[in-house]
């Protein structure tokens, strides 16, 4: 089941963190969160699975930014949320989508327990002018039923940022250690 806007106002201070929070942005099953004044890209050509890849830091200025088609700009919300025995999950807000710009590319399903700021992963179909503080996506809430582990992953709990991929973490667990390993996926090494 999903929380109504007055179940979300509630449970705010209990089960429910939004900060900041504002009224004006609660709907009637979901609150609208805001863009922050910076986006990230990638440097890299290639992006590899398997490695932490280059990026570069945007800042959106008062007049808004251009965001152009076939590239991928990763920002944040200016909310930070933490949830307690709920499952939260953001959507693009439908005025957006209108406007061609995609908010999150797959990564819209979060976990019971997450605590931070949501990265978004935008995609613009064509030209379209941004601005900080816009109302971008919004988050609701289901219930969970059965017994379940928080959400405690060293890459994105507790985020303070724009987080890019940290996939490589996953694929490479020893390369943060001793960045001269190799990956080996699972597979045989050959031996001469």
């Amino acid at each position: 089941m999903i929380l109504s806007g007055h179940e979300i106002r509630r449970r705010l201070g209990a089960s429910i963190s939004i900060d900041p929070y504002n009224e004006a942005n609660l709907n009637p099953n979901s609150y609208n969160l805001t863009l922050h004044n910076e986006l990230m890209t990638y440097e890299e050509v290639v992006l590899d699975m398997a490695k932490s890849n280059r990026v570069r830091r945007i800042t959106i200025p008062p007049e808004g930014l251009v965001l152009g088609p076939n590239q991928l700009y990763l920002g944040r919300t200016a909310e930070r949320t933490e949830t307690r025995g709920l499952v939260p999950q953001i959507e693009g807000r439908s005025s957006v989508g209108r406007l061609g710009l995609f908010v999150h590319v797959t990564a819209g399903f979060g976990d019971v327990g997450f605590c931070g700021f949501w990265t978004l992963e935008m995609f613009a179909v064509q030209p379209v002018r941004i601005y900080a503080g816009v109302p971008i996506c919004q988050i609701f809430y289901h219930e969970i039923t059965g017994s379940y582990t928080e959400y405690t992953s060293d890459k994105y709990q507790h985020n303070r940022d724009i987080q890019p991929s940290l996939l490589f973490k996953e694929l490479n667990p020893e390369s943060e250690r001793d960045p001269q390993l190799k990956l080996n996926f699972g597979m045989e090494r050959s031996h001469r």
